[in-house]
């Protein structure tokens, strides 16, 4: 590069002038790009690594019970269908339909005229027959003393002891006829053989029903119900085995809507034998229903508890992913990193997962943000309180055994 010293040649070239600006313009570009490349590489080298915020819970170990839920319906203790035991015009429906109604209550009335007539003819016929008895008793008698004087006959005797025993066998066929007729008389009123809830009539009066046959209504006890149920191998086998009534500690009802039933109940039946149809076993518990909140027919849930499991850990659902290899978590190391933690899972108690492997106490597993996190991935981390309520902590302090 030639560089003209104007003042000395004293020539003025503007050409030269304007490429020498244009050089002194470029140097200093290039100098104070260079200055700010310098200080951005610096600054960034300076900045702090980003962190991400995440809410951990500390788990410590605690106890579980031993539980396995199922699909359940209620039914009654006692679904009795209420049949007239004679037959006739029904005349008159005696209870609200759909009440309760108790041992004895008259429920319909059988027009009881018929019965009536037969009682007053079983009276007649009895009547007679005392009469007739009186007649060879005392024919007996006399032909007693006419024996002792040799005045008749041996046979003749025989005869009047024989009519006076059929004379009394008669009486008591007559005395039987007149049982028969009262009881029939009082199965013209038709009554509730135990106490519960009355169903719908399925007659109307002037109807002829047929004793025995013809179902006039039903009537069902709601206290206690029964709530029938069962249970797979697989569930079995988690709870220690087929159930009986004496390894199974509690009875859970939960409503359609995850509240519990107030009332703890009792397995009251468990088959000895696996359907083989279903491979399940059959069960069936009691409940208390004197407030009569449930009702048969119902599809409920139960827990069945046999038991409890200590050294577990709870995490809540959310916290839990899973994937082809299996469930794991995230925990927070020293590091304050997130770190990815294969655990094995037992069974749900309400929203958390019950942890049987993986963790110890004092890990810090975190519960949101997951989808954002990586394994080495910074986290600034805060405690958050979940709350956990164990079912049988709320069975013991709550239910009624």
């Amino acid at each position: 590069m030639v560089l003209f010293d104007l003042s000395r040649n004293n020539i003025y070239n503007p050409q030269a002038a304007t490429y020498l600006k244009i050089v002194i313009a470029f140097a200093i570009s290039v100098a104070s790009l260079a200055a700010c490349s310098s200080d951005q590489e610096v600054s960034r080298n300076a900045a702090p690594k980003m962190t991400m915020p995440v809410g951990v819970i500390t788990v410590q170990p605690t106890r579980v019970p031993i539980s396995a839920e199922a699909i359940a319906q209620t039914e009654g203790a006692k679904e009795v269908e209420i049949r007239p035991r004679v037959g006739g015009i029904l005349l008159k429906r005696l209870y609200e339909e759909g009440t309760a109604v108790k041992a004895g209550q008259p429920m319909f009335l059988i027009d009881p005229i018929p019965y009536q007539n037969a009682l007053a003819q079983a009276k007649a016929q009895l009547a007679e027959q005392e009469a007739r008895i009186q007649q060879t008793r005392r024919e007996e008698n006399r032909l007693q003393e006419l024996l002792a004087t040799k005045s008749i006959s041996q046979r003749e005797y025989d005869n009047a002891v024989s009519d006076n025993a059929i004379a009394k066998a008669s009486l008591q066929q007559a005395e039987v006829r007149v049982q028969d007729a009262k009881l029939n008389l009082s199965y013209t009123t038709v009554t509730a053989p135990v106490e519960g809830m009355s169903g719908r009539r399925q007659f109307s009066e002037g109807v002829l029903v047929q004793a025995n046959t013809s179902l006039l209504t039903t009537v069902i006890q709601l206290s206690p119900i029964w709530v029938r149920f069962s249970l797979s191998d697989n569930e079995l086998a988690k709870l220690g085995g087929y159930l009986s009534e004496q390894n199974v500690k509690h009875v859970t009802l939960i409503f359609p809507d995850g509240t519990e039933y107030d009332r703890s109940g009792k397995l009251n039946f468990a088959a000895r034998q696996i359907d083989p149809s279903l491979g399940t076993q059959q069960l069936r518990a009691t409940f208390d229903n004197s407030n009569q909140r449930l009702l048969p027919g119902q599809f409920v849930r139960v827990r069945v508890t046999t038991g409890e499991r200590e050294g577990v850990f709870l995490v809540p659902q959310t916290a839990v992913l899973t994937s082809d290899l299996g469930r794991a978590v995230y925990v927070v190391n020293e590091k304050n990193e997130a770190v990815m933690q294969p655990v094995v899972t037992g069974s749900w108690i309400g929203k958390d997962w019950v942890i049987l492997e993986g963790l110890k106490a004092g890990d810090k597993v975190i519960i949101d943000n997951l989808i954002k996190l990586r394994s080495g991935t910074l986290v600034s981390p805060h405690s958050v309180d979940t709350n956990h309520v164990l079912p049988f902590e709320q069975t013991n302090s709550g239910g009624k055994t």
